[in-house]
């Protein structure tokens, strides 16, 4: 035969959009529009129903960015409809193409119930009347400005209600009754799963050749005059290839509903929880209608929004779990970033989440759900395996730009040894649409086929885009069995992981962070959002702390509903498009106010517990958060009486040179130059010195920072090569306060200034940077630079309950990849014998590590990413006022690195009092800290005690307890017995390892 394949697939396409789609709805009639636009903003349902309303009519143009219109929508059905489906037709304006990132609604009938949500991908609602009877529905419609356009990126002030335009944005095309025709409908998909299906099969194989002529033969059958008459006889010819049964062999796609929903981003918070109610509206209403469906929810956040902000919504969620079809997933309170939380943020996403969705639906989740985050800590495989769930669900590792990641079912293995089954979707998405491309691509690219035959398909659309559509479900329903494609089943993400465990009996083994090569940004965009969170982070651990020594050494009530709420606004922020800097200015205006109010709120209950331990009195007493301290007199957890002791055996030292200043005490001698470099660190007891000759640490350098898209994101690499550095000063000074030697310089530059402050205090090894800075700047990136006269083979980061490792060199492109990393309070240089220097900061999470040979002079350089300047989605992105605090350790290795960036983020405080406080529990071992002490979540009055081995060796040691108790046994991370528990105060600790210990009260 002659090769026609192009003009059948042409053909289908043709008749498809032009024909066949549009009559899907036969019939229509328009409706009646009322509407009312809000000036401030939403308001509660109940109250959109009440309003006045004004004449309105399609054609018309609504809604300023942000700004919520009621529609009231009117009709009567036609009286020669009987026995149709009837349904209503609206078009907000939409570009279908944007699904997720322009204007919604939601319709609700006349008594409030809520109907369902529209959105371009999702235009109609059914309607249940009769013939002739009247019809009416109210609309809740959110004006969203689009602002990740056709091109993208570029600078908006439409991300902030405070400078967004009044003009209105969107015009309504049309608002109509329409019979809706079911054969056509499924006519609509048949052609389009078979056109999708045959692209993707060989050129000419028969299996493809069929379904061109198949095809063909519809396609002759159906009169495009009349296309509802004549739907059935085309799908005739279509039965038989529809029927071709799958091969044994075929893959097999474990589908679930799905509709990513970021808890901010593109639109604040408060729109975030209308998407929400929007989308699960849908989706119980999808339920309804398809027996087969499975719809998967994470974020305990989102549904604890719809319960308190939609609990008409809520009731028909709750039915919807009880049912089994919707389903829970994830375990944590929101997707989180997993990279910047402390290991307690992490603890409390899971513990928070678990809560609630085994107090409001009686389950809990087996399997951690976060396919959006950009890249994963190696301190996740232990706290997942620990707070009891037994999967790891991602997608987002697709996205890097130099490396195919090489599993897709694999053991992911974490910096203590722990082991986490995981899986990425093999077809790259968690948006998925069925398409047949996307389908081909599942089976094609996924890595275990030797051995494995399954993966998982998030299917819907996502941020507000409505979710799976009932095209999704029927597309799912011809791909269950079919010749040519993978097989797609709906079915719960627990069953899909039962399954994938059981055929690799011999997963392969991924060792280590999973770092996305790409976002790179996102560990230094937005500095105040990261600083107040860490700040918080930390207050209400110590809040926790001294509440719980309050409530045990004198019955003080514990706040725990107040820790609770405080707990779960820091969570929400920390969700990862929050706490990494890539939201909108209203989001990150708002995160910068709730996270203030969380720091004051935390602090007060800080406050009045150490009052309440300290009693009246003049004593001036220390009291200490951490079980690491310097002092040896001090005692950890507690507090104690300041004597002059505490003070050292003498101040720092000041001398001034001729072109500088030395800074000196018992442990180290630091020269600070004439421009503020720091050109000599020594430590004394080896003698050894810090700094190159000839390359000055303490180096502000400011880049050109402009990559190809993603700007609040990404971090190009080519950003190096164009660097200023950054040695002028405009003013600098010297002397001793306070028994520290103090430097203060000035420097102004570009539209800038950096005040910093250069402390060398009485018996520490750690000069203290106190950098003040105005950033002005726009697309520039600020660095500060430690060049070090040390061979660094590696460096020695922190992250959650421990540090990770990654070496200097670039061997691979692995390697060359990571030019931007994370740390945590401190990143490590060291050589072989164990002497090294070490970063510590109170805010920073971002840095870079180089090495150079210069003839037998060996470099390491380290620097800190400090600021940014992108224009995207937030146009003034770090401007404004900051303070970062930044120590240098002088002669440092593990032990002191963890030591000295503890001390920096969780000082001791002064307090007035008469009494010292007996800690509540004390360690003894070498590299055991205390993570965190507080009572019970189930409000036993139970107190929980958190320790990790922080150097990465084996340890042992003793958990010593100071108030009456009747035992001592290990829980899990989310505090549950456990079966094979510990018990006693004895601690014996694998490298890295975290325990969670539960003290009874006597």
């Amino acid at each position: 035969m002659h090769e026609e394949t192009s003009l059948t697939v042409g053909r289908v396409n043709r008749v498809l959009t032009e024909r066949v789609r549009p009559a899907i709805h036969s019939a229509r009639v328009p409706l009646e529009i009322t509407a009312n636009q809000l000036p401030g903003e939403p308001i509660a349902p109940a109250d959109g129903l009440a309003l006045e309303f004004e004449p309105f009519s399609a054609g018309t143009m609504w809604g300023p960015a942000w700004s919520t219109t009621w529609f009231r929508v009117r009709g009567e059905v036609p009286a020669d409809w009987a026995g149709k489906r009837i349904e209503a037709l609206i078009d907000l304006g939409f570009d279908i193409n944007m699904p997720g990132f322009q204007c919604e609604a939601l319709a609700y009938r006349p008594d409030g119930t809520p109907l369902k949500s529209i959105n371009p991908r999702n235009q109609w609602v059914a309607i249940d009347a009769e013939p002739g009877s009247a019809v009416e529905f109210y609309l809740e419609g959110a004006s969203n400005p689009v602002l990740l356009d056709y091109h993208p990126f570029l600078p908006t002030q439409e991300g902030d209600i405070q400078t967004s335009s009044p003009e209105p944005l969107y015009r309504v095309r049309h608002m109509d009754l329409a019979v809706f025709e079911p054969e056509v409908f499924d006519l609509s998909l048949d052609l389009e799963v078979l056109i999708e299906l045959q692209a993707e099969l060989p050129e000419t194989s028969p299996r493809r050749m069929r379904i061109l002529q198949a095809l063909d033969n519809a396609l002759d059958a159906l009169d495009l005059q009349r296309i509802v008459e004549t739907a059935s006889d085309a799908r005739a010819q279509l039965t038989e290839v529809l029927a071709s049964p799958a091969d044994a062999s075929a893959h097999r796609i474990a589908a679930i509903g799905h509709a990513h929903i970021d808890s901010a981003w593109l639109w604040p918070v408060r729109e975030t929880i209308r998407k929400v109610a929007r989308t699960t509206s849908s989706m119980t209403t999808l339920i309804d209608e398809q027996p087969d469906f499975k719809y998967g929810m994470s974020s305990a956040q989102q549904y604890a929004w719809i319960k308190e902000h939609r609990p008409e919504v809520w009731e028909r969620v709750k039915a919807a779990v009880a049912d089994g079809k919707f389903l829970p997933l994830g375990g944590m309170w929101v997707e989180s970033d997993t990279v910047m939380p402390t290991g307690e943020s992490l603890v409390r996403q899971f513990s928070h989440g678990q809560r609630f969705f085994e107090r409001e639906f009686g389950i809990r989740s087996k399997g951690v759900w976060l396919p959006d985050s950009f890249g994963y800590s190696p301190a996740l495989p232990q706290l997942m395996r620990r707070a009891g769930f037994e999967w790891f669900f991602t997608q987002k590792i697709s996205w890097n730009q130099r490396n195919v990641f090489p599993h897709h079912s694999f053991l992911w293995e974490g910096i203590d040894g722990s082991r986490m089954f995981t899986h990425f979707p093999s077809m790259d998405t968690y948006n998925s649409q069925l398409s047949g491309m996307e389908v081909a691509k599942a089976s094609r690219q996924f890595k275990e086929n030797r051995v494995g035959t399954m993966s998982i398909a998030p299917v819907g659309w996502g941020d507000g885009g409505g979710g799976t559509t009932r095209e999704m479900t029927g597309k799912a329903s011809r791909l269950a069995d079919l010749e040519g494609s993978a097989k797609v089943e709906w079915k719960h993400p627990d069953e899909f992981f039962d399954d994938a465990r059981a055929e690799l009996t011999d997963p392969a083994v991924w060792v280590g962070e999973l770092y996305l090569e790409l976002h790179r940004g996102t560990l230094t965009s937005q500095h105040a959002t990261k600083a107040l969170h860490r700040w918080a982070e930390q207050a209400l651990i110590e809040a926790e702390l001294w509440a719980a020594t309050a409530a045990v050494q004198h019955g003080t009530e514990y706040p725990y509903e107040e820790l609770d709420r405080l707990w779960q606004l820091v969570l929400l922020h920390e969700f990862h498009d929050i706490l990494p800097g890539t939201s909108i200015a209203w989001v990150h205006r708002e995160a910068v106010e709730v996270l203030t109010g969380v720091i004051s709120d935390a602090e007060e209950l800080s406050t009045a517990a150490r009052d309440a331990l300290a009693g009246e009195g003049d004593t001036l007493l220390r009291f200490t958060p951490t079980s690491l301290t310097a002092a040896s007199d001090d005692r950890a957890l507690g507090a104690v009486a300041v004597t002059a002791a505490d003070f050292g055996s003498g101040p720092a030292t000041l001398t001034e040179l001729p072109d500088g200043f030395r800074l000196e005490n018992d442990l180290v001698s630091v020269v600070v130059s004439a421009e503020g470099l720091i050109i000599s660190a020594i430590d004394k007891a080896t003698g050894r010195e810090t700094i190159p000759a000839g390359k000055p640490a303490n180096l502000f350098q400011m880049h050109q920072d402009f990559p190809n898209m993603w700007d609040a994101w990404d971090i190009d690499r080519y950003y190096k090569n164009r660097v200023d550095d950054l040695t002028g000063v405009a003013s600098i000074s010297a002397s001793v306060i306070d028994g520290a030697a103090t430097v203060l310089i000035k420097r102004e530059f570009s539209k800038s200034t950096i005040e910093q402050t250069i402390v060398l205090r009485a018996d520490s090894r750690t000069v203290l940077l106190i950098n003040d800075i105005d950033w002005n700047e726009t697309e520039k990136l600020l660095k500060l630079a430690f060049p070090l006269d040390l061979f660094a083979r590696e460096t020695l980061a922190e992250t959650q309950f421990g540090f990770q490792r990654r070496v200097t060199h670039v061997n691979t492109s692995w390697e060359a990849a990571k030019f931007e990393t994370s740390m945590h309070r401190f990143v490590l240089a060291q050589e072989d014998d164990g002497f090294g220097a070490a970063l510590v900061n109170d805010s920073i999470y971002g840095f870079d590590t180089s090495r150079e040979v210069d003839g037998d002079d060996i470099t390491t350089t380290v620097r800190l990413s400090l600021l940014r300047a992108p224009r995207f989605p937030d146009p003034d992105t770090d401007h404004g006022h900051h303070e970062i605090e930044v120590g240098f350790v002088i002669g440092a290795d593990a032990a002191i690195a963890t030591a000295e960036g503890i001390k920096l983020n969780a000082p001791a405080t002064l307090v007035r009092g008469a009494n010292e406080v007996e800690p509540l529990v004390s360690v003894t071992g070498e590299g055991i800290v205390v993570s965190s002490v507080k009572l019970a979540d189930d409000r036993s009055g139970d107190v929980i005690v958190r320790v990790y081995e922080s150097l990465g060796r084996r340890t042992t040691g003793a958990l010593s307890v100071g108030f009456a108790h009747s035992g001592i046994r290990e829980v899990s991370l989310i505090e549950d017995d456990l079966d094979d528990a510990r018990t006693g105060g004895k601690l014996s600790l694998r490298p890295f390892e975290v325990r969670t210990v539960r003290i009874t009260r006597a």
